[in-house]
């Protein structure tokens, strides 16, 4: 694998290369891959959500301006390192964070503020849809967004002629096609497998819920085209091409693939979408996923059914939070060291950090910690306050400070997954770990493995993330044979592929199991915070 830079240079300015952007929840990134699919450029934007009339929201202004700067930041990066210039690229992708709700008129305006998938305002409308669906609506799903919309009464309802997600959007406005991959429609609506497309079913039973509202429009007329990976998604128009590179340089017309959510690009980022296979990615919010052989037996809350990009089912445990309280921490500790008149490098800060806690007591020497920022669904949080609580006689150390703060950025995770792995039986080989929890080498992919009683791997390109992720399924609608999207990545894109593998250690296990048991016996205590702390 690789070319030296005399080789990239001319498949840039042959525009064979293909572009994966993805909007992640603090920040947007543009990875540009080789014609072996490894990356040679990259750019990024941070961004921020704002709490604004009480929604999660992210502005127009927001997406395209921190697009645009993306772009550019990776078109420098291509002429740094290559001295040339993007004019052409041989085909894009565009994944963002799934769910959320965008509501548009007939002339394509923005109907409320988009409202993210972190937004926890749905609980009626996921109950009721649960129920009539008998199927899991989670509350970020974009129907649940839908019909809470309707329950509240909200006037803007009656004009919506599509609504979609975030990547369904920025792809719309790019090609004019309103599609969407299957992963990125399964957390909109439930799909039927036996098709790939939304399921029908259900369709009916939504008109028929809302039919005493004589709304002028039918489900199916609002919502996506529903497409699987490696088929064509439209092109690049004059204005798109505009409107991501508004220097004029970049040319109209390359191939778009169907836009993906951030669990579809996660799972080709880590080779797994074949069945049996599992990943987690663990930042900001975590959630673990696991590629199934057969259908559930049961309807859990704490279990979303979503797909891989090429339509088979998985079922995903996703949580709220997870490195934030541990981000902030160590941000102590840097303010410390810097109170002490050292230089702090923070890579070397977290390291030394995250190893200590390898040291601690297997179940963390009785410390108790609670990461939650905001509500999490899995243990029934609507609000979250952030909380470290302990014993007087409990061994309060570094090292067991830092291994709780690790252990409970999973403790809402695990809480799920045991439904899967122990209650419903569900096979996993291996699960492959991807985001900042693994950035230190060894200590993330052991604590999950603590968690998950199985082996963790991570691959040397963990840390390209969806934007590889979705530059990836771009590459294999333009260059695949016939051959399935597994196979694809086995063989083109993995083989050869070094990574680290963590297998599970007895005393890990059982330290987890023993914290687990105090985490729930102790969610009272975070109950009381949420009341008295408002």
């Amino acid at each position: 694998m690789g070319f030296n830079v005399e080789e990239i240079k001319k498949q840039i300015e042959d525009g064979k290369t293909v572009l994966g952007i993805e909007f992640g929840s603090t920040r947007i990134k543009a990875v540009l891959v080789a014609e072996d699919n490894t990356p040679i450029a990259s750019g990024a934007h941070d961004w921020e959500n704002r709490l604004e009339n009480g929604i999660w929201t992210y502005s127009l202004d927001d997406i395209w301006n921190g697009l645009q700067d993306c772009y550019k930041n990776m078109t420098e990066d291509v002429k740094n390192q290559y001295g040339v210039t993007l004019v052409k690229i041989g085909a894009i992708g565009f994944s963002a964070m799934m769910h959320g709700y965008m509501a548009f008129d007939e002339k394509g305006e923005l109907l409320v503020p988009f409202r993210t998938w972190r937004n926890t305002i749905t609980g009626p409308a996921s109950e009721k849809l649960t129920e009539v669906f008998n199927y899991h609506i989670p509350q970020r799903w974009s129907i649940a967004h839908l019909y809470q919309a309707i329950l509240n009464g909200e006037e803007h309802v009656p004009s919506i002629k599509y609504f979609t997600t975030l990547a369904g959007y920025v792809h719309w406005k790019l090609t004019g096609v309103r599609t969407l991959g299957v992963g990125e429609a399964s957390g909109m609506f439930p799909i039927d497998i036996a098709t790939g497309d939304f399921n029908e079913k259900m369709i009916a039973q939504f008109d028929e819920l809302v039919a005493d509202k004589g709304f002028p429009w039918k489900l199916r007329e609002i919502m996506p085209k529903v497409q699987t990976a490696g088929e064509a998604a439209g092109t690049l128009s004059a204005e798109g091409a505009a409107l991501l590179d508004p220097t004029g340089t970049l040319q109209a017309g390359i191939p778009l693939c169907p836009p993906e959510g951030d669990a579809g690009t996660g799972m080709a980022a880590t080779n797994s979408v074949a069945q049996r296979t599992g990943n987690v990615s663990a930042g900001t919010s975590v959630f673990a996923m696991i590629v199934l052989e057969k259908e559930l037996k049961k309807v859990y809350d704490a279990i979303d059914l979503v797909t891989t990009p090429d339509g088979s089912l998985v079922a995903m445990v996703h949580c709220n939070n997870c490195t934030s309280d541990l981000n902030a921490w160590v941000n102590i500790f840097k303010e410390f060291a810097q109170s002490m008149g050292m230089t702090v490098d923070m890579n070397e800060l977290y390291g030394t950090l995250y190893r200590k806690a390898l040291e601690g007591d297997n179940d963390c020497g009785g410390l108790l910690a609670y990461n939650y920022f905001s509500g999490e669904h899995i243990t029934g949080f609507e609000e979250g306050r952030p909380l470290f609580v302990r014993t007087p006689s409990d061994n309060f150390n570094l090292a067991n400070f830092m291994r709780v703060h690790l252990f409970t950025a999973l403790g809402a995770l695990k809480t799920g997954l045991d439904i899967l792995l122990k209650e419903e039986g569900v096979q996993v080989d291996e699960m492959l770990g991807h985001g900042g929890l693994f950035k230190t080498k060894g200590v993330g992919q052991r604590i999950m493995a603590a968690a998950i009683d199985a082996p963790v791997a991570v691959m040397e390109t963990a840390g390209e993330g969806g934007a590889w992720g979705i530059a990836l399924l771009a590459s294999y609608m333009l260059h695949k044979e016939d051959e399935t999207l597994a196979a694809f990545l086995e063989k083109k894109v993995f083989a050869g592929q070094e990574g680290t593998k963590e297998e599970p250690r007895k005393e890990d296990v059982e330290g987890f199991d023993l914290f687990m048991k105090r985490y729930s016996a102790g969610l009272g205590i975070e109950r009381a915070a949420v009341e008295c702390l408002k």
